[in-house]
């Protein structure tokens, strides 16, 4: 049977069952949890620096009213972060290439962000709709825009995590193909070609990180925006 370049991104299923829901929760329990002892062990250690660091910068713009995000913004941080890395192995799934998940982490957080804007400064939430200074006859165009603009950031921040992972992982299989293909006939091309793989690979793990802090970071953003 001829395998699709996107049979990858289906969700695998086991006697019709989606097992979508396993490679979301399987992170969770690689996780090294604190001990009760007074002194950890080095990996809970650097666990514990870097979640610290993350949020403490993830915290500064924000006033006192928006650090009640943190532990949110902080898991959902280590949350995506692991998934796009376990996607990156071998006969593995990424729940994040599917667009149905990204939009369900998106749209959620970001209408939590206006709601808290719309009930603590209605005035200056609604403000953010047409800038200071705008002549009259652009008034109505501007806050068609605006309104327009301020719906599409759920959508961007879904898409642009789904598109760069799945980009991604195509070039990856499109170049791993090459080198099989290749490989009895030109072997030089092939080594050629393992080493972009290789390089593409570390590319990949990089934006597997960079991606999952910036979808956090421009929710914390939005958040910014209305606290």
């Amino acid at each position: 049977m001829t395998m699709s370049f996107f049979d990858q991104f289906a969700s695998p299923l086991y006697l019709g069952i989606p097992l979508i829901a396993i490679a979301i929760a399987l992170p969770w329990v690689l996780f090294p949890t604190p001990s009760s002892r007074w002194i950890n062990n080095r990996l809970i250690t650097l666990q514990g620096w870097f979640i610290g660091r993350f949020t403490n910068q993830l915290m500064l713009p924000l006033n006192v009213g928006g650090h009640k995000w943190a532990l949110l913004l902080a898991s959902l941080m280590v949350f995506l972060i692991t998934i796009n890395m376990l996607g990156l192995l071998p006969y593995t799934f990424t729940p994040t290439t599917q667009l149905s998940l990204n939009m369900g982490l998106a749209v959620p957080l970001w209408l939590a962000t206006v709601i808290i804007g719309m009930r603590n400064q209605p005035t200056v939430a609604l403000g953010h709709l047409l800038p200071e200074g705008t002549p009259i006859l652009l008034i109505p165009v501007l806050i068609i825009i605006e309104t327009i603009s301020l719906f599409i950031r759920p959508l961007a921040l879904g898409v642009r995590l789904t598109a760069n992972l799945t980009a991604g992982h195509l070039l990856i299989q499109l170049i791993a193909t090459a080198v099989f293909v290749l490989l009895p006939m030109m072997p030089t091309v092939a080594i050629l070609t393992a080493v972009v793989l290789f390089l593409l690979t570390l590319l990949e793990v990089a934006v597997a990180m960079i991606q999952a802090y910036v979808f956090v970071l421009l929710l914390s953003l939005y958040l910014q925006e209305n606290v």
